[in-house]
């Protein structure tokens, strides 16, 4: 053996890096549905009893319950506009209205007060058993259940809040206590259901007594169009009764607006004011059109006028106007003068003088042209002022004969506007009066013929079985509900649940390889490898040394920390058979307990713990002082030891670093280190980055998933070489599908108990 004390902290001795390959990460396995329902066989007490609750609760009620008998009346409404005696070719938009507020009115009265003291008139409800209180209570073990059941939930619905009576409920002031009663016992057992598109309702009514249920449904139908007959006719009456009074009035009021027409005809001699009227209105119209004609003629003549009024005769530019210019007179005289103009030029190219009779001719023909075209010019201004002067004249006499027209107009007007009013009175009375006389003769037509627009199409017939309970249909919906509350019970527990339970949970989630699944082992000693201990346990370890031994390599000795996130998740018990496998597989183990805070190696396998690794780290004890030897020859121990003040800072030491350096080329092939929890405290992550792998112990459906995210976390922080991880405490009874489904544990007893050595 070796002495920790005569080794020196040197760096070299420090920086020394054994080899070890880093463990296989884990393979996950693809989600199938029937790993979803192993939630469902993992908490199948829990899901059995909500399954067997609910449908215990359901056919409680079903089978607690009253029967119930529905029976059903159908009637036809029709519109009352229907009845109604007008011409089909009405034009009143109000007469062809949408009719839906009506049928919901009538929907109502089906269900109202009025309506049910009919029925409960009819069907002499007082006298009935089931309304009057005096039917006997049956003793029946069902029926004392219903009615233990009924009274709980008035009880229950009393605690929670005071009812409230309804609208409906409400009796009339007229209704006595008894009868009031009776209508609201009876009320609630009606429906009415519209049958959509057509004009048909039906009416249902339920009870638990089939006969009564069939007499209510058509007495309800049968009363409903008797009192709708009945208020018609009464409706009808009334407005008979005031039409017979308003056409005696009405009547005395045309005779009076007639009579007032007669006497202003004879008084203002108005026989023919329509043909006088008509007279004076065509003579208005042509005289305003005279007016205009002759505004226009006045106007354009006045234009014309305007325009030469200041043109001189005696200048060639006056010409140049058009009214003057173009006047037949003045284009004559210039002609005239152009000709005179010409010969005189004709003499004088042949050479006659101014003395030349020939000549003084042409120059008197040349004065008098000038002197007519002046003259001529001097007629057109003229005749255009006369013309002007003439048109405004006549204007003037058709606008004094449009004033007197207008005068006889209104005078006219005046005169028939009395007329018109007492004519246009009279002819609204005499209408009024047609109108109320029509009308009173429809209703008269109506009221004889006892017409009703609801007719009672089928009546009720007496049920054969109960509409409630349906006992095929609540074993159904129990059965349904059970397993829906089973499921999402069994599924909302394992939701909820947020611990490590599976493999899946360590590969998919925390990202680590897993080495292997150790059993749960019932009861309260712990179990070692080298006393009987199951099968299952022992093949577990077994299974984790072959993944060790593959996975960690082979060169120098190899230093395995085990740790956990946790206390209590059984760190030190697999730390212990793990090297107790390692050694009963042939190889030489050092089982070190580096929990210096709470040792409890020492219990587990029955040591001393006098001296250990605190006294080695300290310098107080040499290594072969420390080690302490087992049942098994290839198992040797270091307990942890006395308890020291500072277990972190000893393990951070250099001594302990040359401890473990010295280990990797020691005599032996491996070196298990159980070191304190990693949330607890930090001596597995001061540990970590010193040895061959780090094998994390996961307490299965007890270590939760963000503990131990966050205990990896820290421990990757230091940079281990390898980490994986141990599932312990699997309870394969309660996950067994699934552990049958990928490892094979339905086999686990085909080989027998162990007989031999590892």
């Amino acid at each position: 053996m070796f002495d920790a004390q005569d080794l020196p902290a040197s760096a070299s001795a420090r920086d020394a890096q054994p080899t070890a390959s880093s463990l296989p990460p884990g393979t996950s396995q693809p989600i199938h549905l029937l790993d979803r329902l192993n939630a469902v066989f993992k908490h199948r007490r829990l899901a059995g009893t909500a399954f067997v609750v609910v449908i215990a609760a359901m056919m409680l009620q079903t089978y607690s319950t009253i029967p119930i008998y529905q029976a059903q009346s159908r009637i036809q409404i029709q519109d009352e506009r229907s009845q109604s005696v007008v011409p089909i070719t009405s034009n009143d938009p109000t007469y062809w209205a949408d009719s839906e507020q009506y049928y919901k009115t009538q929907y109502s009265i089906l269900q109202s007060r009025a309506l049910g003291k009919r029925v409960v008139d009819r069907l002499k409800l007082e006298q009935h058993p089931d309304f009057n209180g005096n039917a006997p209570r049956p003793r029946d073990p069902i029926s004392v259940v219903r009615q233990a059941r009924t009274e709980a939930g008035l009880w229950i619905r009393s605690m929670i809040a005071r009812p409230q009576e309804s609208a409906a409920a409400k009796p009339e002031p007229k209704d006595n206590d008894s009868v009031a009663g009776l209508i609201s016992a009876f009320l609630p057992g009606i429906q009415v259901v519209p049958e959509s598109g057509t004009r048909l309702v039906t009416i249902l009514y339920r009870h638990h007594n089939p006969q009564f249920a069939a007499d209510a449904a058509t007495a309800v139908a049968e009363e409903y169009a008797k009192q709708n007959l009945d208020l018609r006719l009464q409706n009808i009456q009334t407005s008979l009764k005031w039409l017979d009074s308003e056409l005696d009035r009405q009547q005395d009021l045309v005779q009076q607006s007639e009579a007032a027409l007669t006497q202003y005809r004879e008084t203002n001699n108005a026989q023919s004011l329509d043909d006088r009227q008509n007279i004076v209105t065509s003579r208005l119209t042509n005289v305003s059109d005279q007016v205009t004609a002759a505004r226009g003629k006045r106007l354009s003549k006045e234009t014309v006028y305007n325009q030469i009024r200041h043109a001189d005769p005696a200048s060639d530019s006056s010409d140049n106007f058009v009214a003057i210019g173009s006047n037949p007179g003045v284009v004559s005289a210039r002609n005239a003068l152009v000709k005179a103009q010409t010969d005189k030029a004709t003499l004088t190219t042949q050479g006659y003088g101014p003395e030349w009779p020939a000549m003084r001719t042409a120059e008197a023909d040349i004065e008098a042209a000038r002197r007519a075209l002046v003259a001529a010019r001097s007629n057109v201004i003229e005749t255009a002022r006369n013309d002007f002067n003439a048109a405004r004249l006549e204007e003037s006499n058709y606008s004094s004969a449009l004033e007197e027209a207008k005068g006889a107009s209104m005078a006219l007007d005046r005169k028939g506007g009395d007329y018109k009013i007492l004519q246009n009175k009279a002819d609204t009375d005499r209408e009024v009066y047609n109108k109320l006389l029509a009308q009173q003769k429809n209703l008269s037509v109506i009221a004889n013929s006892a017409s009703n627009n609801v007719q009672v199409l089928e009546r009720a017939e007496v049920p054969r079985a109960p509409i409630s309970p349906n006992p095929r249909r609540d074993w159904m919906m129990a059965l349904f509900a059970g397993i829906v509350v089973a499921f999402g019970l069994a599924f909302g527990v394992e939701y909820l649940d947020d611990t490590v339970k599976i493999p899946e949970d360590i590969t998919r989630r925390l990202q680590l390889p897993l080495l292997g699944l150790v059993p749960a082992i019932r009861g309260e000693r712990v179990p070692v490898l080298t006393e009987t201990v199951p099968h299952e346990f022992g093949e577990a370890f077994r299974s984790l040394r072959t993944s060790l031994v593959f996975t960690a390599g082979s060169e120098h000795t190899r230093l395995i920390a085990v740790t956990s996130s946790q206390p209590l998740e059984g760190k030190t018990t697999t730390a212990a058979n793990l090297a107790m496998a390692l050694a009963l597989g042939g190889s030489r183990v050092l089982l070190i307990d580096a929990d210096m805070r709470r040792p409890g190696l020492h219990k587990t396998l029955g040591m001393a713990n006098e001296t250990g690794l605190s006294q080695l780290l300290t310098g107080q004890a040499r290594v072969r002082e420390a080690l302490q030897r087992t049942a098994e020859p290839n198992l040797v121990v270091i307990t942890a030891g006395r308890t020291p003040p500072n277990p972190s800072e000893l393990l951070a030491s250099d001594r302990m670093t040359a401890f473990l350096v010295n280990l990797q080329t020691g005599p032996f092939d491996w070196v298990v280190i159980d070191t304190p929890p990693v949330l607890a405290v930090t001596d597995a992550v001061i540990l970590a980055p010193r040895v061959s792998g780090v094998v994390f112990v996961i307490g299965s459906e007890m270590t939760r998933r963000v503990h131990a995210e966050r205990a990896i976390e820290t421990l990757r922080q230091s940079r281990p070489k390898s980490l994986s991880a141990v599932l312990n405490r699997v309870d394969f009874n309660r996950n067994k599908y699934y552990y049958s489904r990928y490892y094979g544990y339905q086999y686990k007893s085909y080989y027998g108990p162990s007989q031999g050595a590892a």
